[in-house]
């Protein structure tokens, strides 16, 4: 008994090791450029959206075991204004600072609202790999069970081997089986399989044959398989969950994305509201500089001091800058929905239907960044922007791609252990049966021809026969103590080898890994390219923006001395009303020129710190307040003493 338990421990020992022993490392290859995380005014930028839901992990399975069979809670998206929007609102004006409509852009952005939902996405991708459900092999165990019942009827062709004898009138025999087979499966990092299964039935039978009536079986087998060349490894095994875990980086770094592109298209907006507004303000500037002309001429007309061409002039001049207002007025409005559509989830929700949107941040010069070195810059660049940390992850992938397809190109050849264990008991009857004897019969002598009794002679006496039966009980308890004392044990192990003869499918893949990995790269310097021209590009937009500026205010200023001694002139009657309105003319346009000027700089600024990865530091921005919607800093709410300091009042 000693021994087979020793063989059954080393046979479950060795098996166990195939699971444990230690294995090479296949180490994930680094692509490309490693990101460094960028300095913000509150620390280290980080991609990783911890704040929000994780989705790639699933419910614990203890103490509650159903758990596992309930559906994870996605809550329903809110498609309602934050309330921050409804306290900007005052007497059907939208009080907006470039901070509030920044934050309200974060808080309800329908784009980044979309967007937020990607890394969840990805976080379930996630789950999936680490099932291993999507790959060679499964990681979360499964446990099988099968319990039935059976009566079943036979005939009887031949007696004999029935059991129930020739001279039987019994026509069929009945068995009746109850079965309740239990198995478990599951697979590890290295490509080790186990699978274990533990079997039990109980059957009785009206035939005699049977040593046990009834009787139960019991049967405990564990296998272990191990691959020793294709599919062996953590990689191969976990290439998906890397990937995923890659590919769930790569959705946080398109949310970073996301949330610089919208927060650039909201501060953009913002400004051209801006310049929509002031320049409504110089048409109206000019409409009434051309009203009054007009009606001077007008009088002088009148008076008849005034030729009626000067007077057709004006009111040809009066009805151009109207025609200018109109569009300006027009322009004024469509950037005013296109803004209000950018802050909000619903433009017509409460207040807001026919709200007028009042700019409060003052048009400033931004510093002065665009002396820095364009190496410094670019290197910058490489670092913040999240589309080169996407085609790094992306690259990275390709990379693990390759090397699993690599192994697949190795021949099948699995280690395998097996061990069975069986234990067969039941009731048992035991048969005792006396055999005849036969013994001399002192009353009936043998007697010779004469009839005379021989002496020591007798005829023989028959015993009678006797049989005695014993029951000996038995069942599934001892057929457990077999199971478990390894009293019929079974023992084997060997190899598998299929070896592919052509292999054409797994060098496709691989082939297609490597030309894949090979675009990759390639794709990776393109983009730092068009980075470069990005940075490159921006940096000579504030530039030239800063030129522009100092040109348009000089014209500007030089356009308002001509208007005012052309005046003086008209006034003296040294000039007509229509160089006026030329001089007039040059002056709006000279304003409208340096407004354009103004604006265009602040937004060559906006567009430079996109470049460049700034936006989200210089506006203070933190991705985990991004993802969750909501902004930690307090609206500028018209009427409290920030507001009116922000707004200048």
């Amino acid at each position: 008994m000693s021994r087979r338990l020793t063989h059954a421990a080393l046979a479950l020992l060795t098996a166990a090791s195939l699971v444990v022993s230690p294995v090479y490392t296949q180490a994930q290859g680094t692509q490309g450029q490693a990101q460094t995380a960028a300095q913000t005014t509150s620390g280290t930028r980080s991609l990783n959206l911890s704040m929000g839901p994780d989705y790639s992990k699933g419910p614990r399975w203890f103490p509650n075991l159903v758990a596992p069979y309930s559906p994870i809670h996605a809550p329903q998206p809110i498609l309602t204004n934050s309330p921050r929007i409804g306290q900007l609102v005052d007497n059907g004006k939208l009080m907006l600072s470039l901070e509030d409509a920044i934050s309200l852009a974060l808080e309800n952005n329908l784009d980044i609202a979309v967007q937020r939902f990607t890394p969840w996405l990805d976080e379930a991708n996630l789950l999936l790999a680490k099932s291993g459900a999507n790959g060679k092999t499964v990681f979360d165990p499964s446990v099988t069970s099968n319990f039935y019942l059976e009566e079943q009827t036979i005939p009887i062709n031949n007696p004999f081997f029935a059991g129930v004898g020739f001279g039987s009138a019994t026509s069929s025999i009945i068995n009746h089986t109850a079965v309740g087979n239990f198995g478990y499966t599951q697979g590890f990092e290295p490509g080790t399989q186990l699978q274990v299964t533990f079997d039990n039935s109980r059957s009785s039978t009206t035939s005699s044959f049977n040593s046990f009536n009834p009787s139960v079986q019991t049967s405990l087998q564990v296998q272990l398989t191990q691959p020793l060349l294709n599919g062996f490894g953590r990689l191969i095994n976990k290439r998906y969950i890397i990937e995923a875990k890659n590919t769930v980086k790569v959705g946080e770094s398109q949310f970073a994305q996301q949330v610089m592109t919208t927060v650039t298209q909201v501060a953009n907006a913002y400004w051209e509201l801006v310049y929509a507004r002031e320049n409504v303000n110089v048409e109206l500037a000019a409409v009434g500089v051309s009203q009054k002309l007009y009606e001077d001429n007008k009088k002088q007309l009148e008076i008849g001091t005034m030729a009626p061409l000067d007077v057709l002039t004006a009111e040809s001049q009066l009805a151009t800058d109207q025609q200018n207002l109109i569009v300006a007025q027009t322009v004024q409005l469509q950037d005013q929905t296109t803004l209000l559509n950018a802050i909000t989830k619903d433009p017509l929700a409460g207040p807001l239907a026919g709200v007028e949107i009042v700019p409060t941040t003052p048009i400033t010069p931004p510093d002065v960044t665009e002396n820095i070195p364009i190496q410094d810059a670019v290197k910058e660049a490489y670092q913040k922007r999240p589309e080169l940390q996407q085609a790094d992850l992306n690259l990275k992938n390709a990379g693990v791609e390759v090397k699993a397809t690599k192994n697949l190109l190795l021949p099948t050849l699995n280690l395998f252990g097996f061990y069975n264990s069986t234990g067969l008991d039941g009731t048992r009857t035991i048969v005792t049966t006396t055999p005849l004897t036969f013994a001399p019969n002192l009353n009936a002598p043998v007697v010779d021809a004469t009839g005379t009794p021989i002496p020591g002679s007798f005829e023989s006496l028959v015993a009678t026969a006797s049989t005695t039966r014993t029951v000996v009980p038995g069942g599934l308890g001892d057929s457990w103590d077999q199971l478990i004392h390894s009293k019929f044990p079974t023992f084997e192990g060997g190899l598998n080898l299929t070896l592919p003869v052509r292999n054409r499918a797994a060098q496709a893949a691989n082939a297609t890994a490597q030309l894949n990995q090979r675009s990759q790269e390639v794709k990776y310097r393109q983009l730092q390219n068009s980075i470069f021209v990005n940075v490159r590009n921006a940096q000579i937009a504030l530039e030239q923006g800063r030129a522009q500026v100092a040109a348009a205010q000089k014209a500007r200023s030089l356009a308002q001395q001509t208007l005012d001694d052309e005046v003086k002139k008209y006034q003296l009657g040294s000039s007509t009303s229509y160089q006026v309105v030329l001089r007039s003319r040059d002056l709006t346009s000279a304003q409208g020129t340096e407004l354009r000027a103004r604006i265009n700089l602040v937004e060559a600024a906006v567009n430079f710190n996109q470049a460049v990865g700034r936006t989200l530091e210089v506006n203070n921005i933190t991705l985990a307040d991004a993802l969750a919607g909501r902004v930690s800093g307090e609206p500028n709410i018209p009427g409290t003493p920030d507001a009116d300091v922000h707004s200048g009042r």
